[in-house]
Parts: structure tokens; sequence; C-alpha cells
């Protein structure tokens, strides 16, 4: 067995058996019947182990929320499952989303919710707008909570009264957070949309919160941004970013003549990542439609951290390599190598710190036919890719290549490990319609 094939792994997104047991779920059950499982994000620590964020939800139709019937009731948690470096699972936290007060989580809760191992080992958890939980290590307590307090529009807000962060939090190689900002009455909507992309260098804790200063942006004028929008924490030269004082071009003036359609109207800000210290990729797409939208333009913006786009990852076109179809979405980097990737229907792609594309895995190919099936998690904290299969409910761990020329070898290993492993998972887990259940771990509630 060669060396990369030893470092293939496949990990099971397990549901704890109690829950599964207390609410009755019948495993069985096809989605349709108002349940399911949906994966959000995954994240790789410096020791190896690997952190996965999934739903778990229950909404029948004729029942109502207030039901006191566990067996009945309607439900939504979030689960968290920590594995070893070898894969072992070795704890899991859960927290409600919704649910009566004495179930309320200390997590803030929110759309757009992602993942972060800080510096330190702590785990961030980020949810639009700009709320952003501390999470010990082990997942057996929060830590601290940085909850924005904002719900418009459906309740009122005063300024004073919250205490934001960030909708997302990623990490460079000497700690940097990478961090991107909702802000309110972008295109002109009554509500929070990601818009501002930022740099802290400083650290999260539960003691301090560093500035974001604001790097790049989408909406270049938000429509309803006013004084109550001002926060101390995330500025631009040096004061708080206002509808006057903010990354003027946005990243849509940049490339005005792109989308003939809508001129990037209604278009939506991607999750950035870093591929060195000081050189990002933020990705845009224009306004999706309801009668399809492959077709649709998208960047994948190269910035650096003055705020100038100096070039982009280029080689996709946007109708052939469309991100749209199945809105394939997510982008992956390996900040350490200097390699990028992205995944959709059409093929996984990988690109050089310069924006070359460096390698192509088509799935239209019988060999990588099988990567439609699976969702671009992240790169772990050394490079390997996680890939999320959407249906049965695993985690494929890819070694990475050093040179991208070996990642169609690398990547046509790791799948036919991948129906190995997943062959002895069955025999180990015995699991109903690929819902992995475990009942050793500890669970905890936060």
């Amino acid at each position: 067995m060669s060396k990369d094939a030893r470092m293939i792994q496949t990990l099971p997104l397990a549901l704890p058996g109690a829950l599964v047991d207390y609410h009755g779920l019948d495993l069985t059950a096809p989605y349709s019947k108002g349940w399911g499982v949906h994966f959000f994000d995954v994240v790789g620590a410096p020791s190896g182990e690997v952190y996965a964020l999934y739903g778990l939800y229950r909404h029948t139709y004729g029942v109502a929320d207030d039901e006191q019937e566990p067996e009945r009731a309607n439900f939504g948690y979030r689960v968290i499952t920590r594995y070893a470096a070898d894969g072992e699972i070795l704890g899991v936290a859960l927290f409600r989303t919704g649910g009566a007060d004495d179930e309320k989580s200390a997590v803030v809760d929110g759309g757009d919710i992602s993942l972060c191992v800080l510096p330190d080992g702590l785990l961030a958890i980020s949810t639009t707008p700009n709320n952003t939980t501390l999470v010990a290590s082990d997942l057996s307590q929060v830590s601290a909570v940085y909850d924005s307090k904002d719900r418009r529009p459906f309740e009122p807000f005063t300024p004073a009264e919250g205490d934001p962060f960030a909708c997302s939090v990623s990490v460079t190689p000497s700690g940097r957070l990478l961090c991107t900002v909702a802000e309110y009455g972008v295109w002109r909507y009554g509500n929070f949309l990601t818009n501002l992309v930022g740099l802290a260098d400083g650290a999260l804790t539960a003691d301090t919160r560093p500035v974001i200063n604001t790097l790049a942006s989408l909406d270049p004028e938000p429509a309803h941004h006013s004084d109550a929008d001002l926060r101390a924490h995330a500025t631009f030269q040096g004061a708080p970013v206002g509808i006057a004082n903010r990354p003027r071009p946005a990243l849509t003036e940049l490339v005005p003549g792109e989308d003939r359609l809508s001129n990037w109207h209604d278009s939506r800000l991607g999750r950035p990542v870093p591929l060195s210290d000081s050189l990002f990729v933020i990705p845009f797409y224009a306004k999706t439609f309801r009668g399809g939208s492959r077709g649709r333009p998208f960047v994948f913006a190269l910035v650096n951290e003055q705020g100038e786009m100096t070039g982009r990852l280029h080689g996709l076109h946007e109708w052939r390599d469309s991100p749209f179809t199945g809105f394939c979405f997510n982008l992956a980097a390996d900040a350490h190598r200097g390699h990028a990737f992205h995944l959709n229907r059409y093929g996984l792609y990988a690109w050089n710190k310069e924006g070359a594309l460096r390698a192509k895995l088509d799935t239209e190919n019988k060999t990588f036919r099988q990567l439609t099936h699976f969702t671009l998690g992240a790169c772990a904290f050394n490079g390997d890719l996680l890939l999320i299969h959407r249906k049965q409910h695993l985690i494929l761990r890819i070694p990475a290549p050093d040179d991208l020329t070996d990642l169609a070898a690398t990547v046509e290993d790791a799948l036919r490990s991948y129906t190995r492993q997943r062959t002895a998972l069955k025999k180990q887990w015995r699991p109903i319609n690929w819902h992995w259940t475990q009942t050793s771990a500890p669970v905890h509630r936060i």
C-alpha cells in the first residue's frame, strides 16, 4: 500500500443514538416524509483532528411546533462531530435551532453557518448576521458569544445592544483571520446579506475581539445603511465602515461588463479562502433565476491584503463548468502550498497561486464520475481535501499532492479506497439507509 493510500480516510457523519431514539426517528423513511440530514461545513485542526458540522431536522405538516411528545414533535439540531487524526470519533456537540425556551442553546443561531479552528484551538461557529460563538476544542462548553443581536426587520434594534464579529472566519498560515461581514440593505433588501471581506490580525478569544480591517466589498452602496450600522470592530482606513467609507471600487465595479443580464445586482458573495498570508480568493456569483442559472457569470477573484484585485482563477467556462448546476459554490485552499480547489457537477479543478488552472478532473470521465455525488468541504490544515458524500453521509479525506499534476492519480486512488473503506464501515456500523448512529462517544449539549 502506498504512503498516500494510508492517509486516505472515510469518516461517517454519525447521529447520536440517544437522539435518534428520543425522537423516535424512522431512519428508513424518505426525506419526503419531512425529516433529513444536511451537511454544513467541515474544518481541520493542526493536530490532524477534523470537525464536521451538519443538521438533523424534522418538520411534519400538521404537527404543532409545541407538540410535547418527542416522537411526534418537530425539531432542529446542529451536530458537531470531532474526529481524531486516525478517524476515531472523540466527541459530539448538539445544539437546538428553535424549540422550547428551556432547550435554547448558548450558540447564536442564524443563517449561513460555518466553522473555523482558531490558532489557540478554540472552535468558532459563525452565522449571519455577524454572530460568532467560541466553543472549547473538546466540544464540552461554550467559551464566549459574540452576538450582533440584530434581528431586523423582525425586531427593533438599538446599536448599543449588539456585540458582533463575523459571518465566517478562516485562518491564514500565520494566524491572521480572514472574515466576512454582513450589512443591512445590500441590493436594497430589508435584511442582511454578506457584503464585506476583511482581515483581523489580533486574537479572537473570550476576552478580546480584534478589529476587522475590510479590504473588499460586493455592493458598493447598501441602500439602507445608516449610522445604526456603524461598528467599531469593522473598519476601513481606520474608521468604521459606512456608506461613504468603504472599499471602492467594489468587486462588482471591477468587472461590470461581465453580467449583461442583471449587471451584478442581486449577486452573492461566497466564502473567501486564503492562498497565503497576503493573497485571497474571493468568489462572487451573479443573480440566480428560477428558470435555471447555468451559464450565469461568476468570478473567483484574487485579492491582495491592500484590497487590489490582482487577477482571478482562470480556465472555467461559464456554461461547461458552471457552479450554478447544483449550486456548488464552495472553494477550498491549501494555503501552505498555494493551491486552490473547486468541485462542481462537471469536475474537480485546481489552481496555483498565480491563478493558472493546473488540473481538471472531468466528471464525464468514468474514472471521476463518482465525484458528482460529493460536495467540497475544505482543505484540512495539512492541505488534505475533505469531500462529503451527500447521500451516503461520509467524509472522504484525500491526501494533498505537492504537485498538482499528480492530483488525478491521487483522487483516482482515493475513490478506489473510498469504496473499500465504505464497505468496511457498513459491516462495522450497519447503517440504515446510509444513516450512521453511534453510542460510544460523549455527547455535549451546548
